[in-house]
């Protein structure tokens, strides 16, 4: 096994409509996405520094938005609550209440998005 220092080196939220899918998370995270073209499709990339694990919403038709699929926890800040408010505003739906985890690990909820992708929040304090 490798000794990486962490397990997820980077991620895609596949879209149907980029424009709307962009215009979807920089409303709900409250952030500018860096949009770029790369290998000749539309990118939009989170911002983040290292050591933190990068991602992007793209739009590739081999790529199909779903809801029951793998499970990408984004970071919410400055809590879940916060950006729970802000998604059904831009466009998305939440998914239940949010949960306290044990053991001061934080709070998770969930939505999904205008493309139909299901997602997770997590925060360390909510509140």
């Amino acid at each position: 096994m490798s000794n990486a220092s962490k397990v997820v080196a980077w991620f895609e939220i596949p879209s149907v409509d980029f424009d709307r899918a962009v215009r979807f998370y920089e409303t709900t995270f409250d952030v500018k996405l860096n949009v770029q073209e790369v290998g000749g499709r539309p990118i939009a990339i989170f911002g983040y520094e290292e050591p933190a694990t990068g991602g992007a919403i793209v739009h590739n038709p081999a790529m199909k938005p779903t809801d029951d699929g793998v499970l990408v926890y984004l970071n919410a800040q400055p809590n879940v609550d916060a950006v729970l408010a802000r998604v059904e505003q831009a466009g998305g739906k939440t998914d239940g209440p949010v949960i306290k985890l044990p053991q001061d690990i934080g709070y998770i909820a969930f939505f999904t998005d205008t493309e139909g992708n299901r997602l997770g929040l997590h925060s360390r304090t909510n509140g």
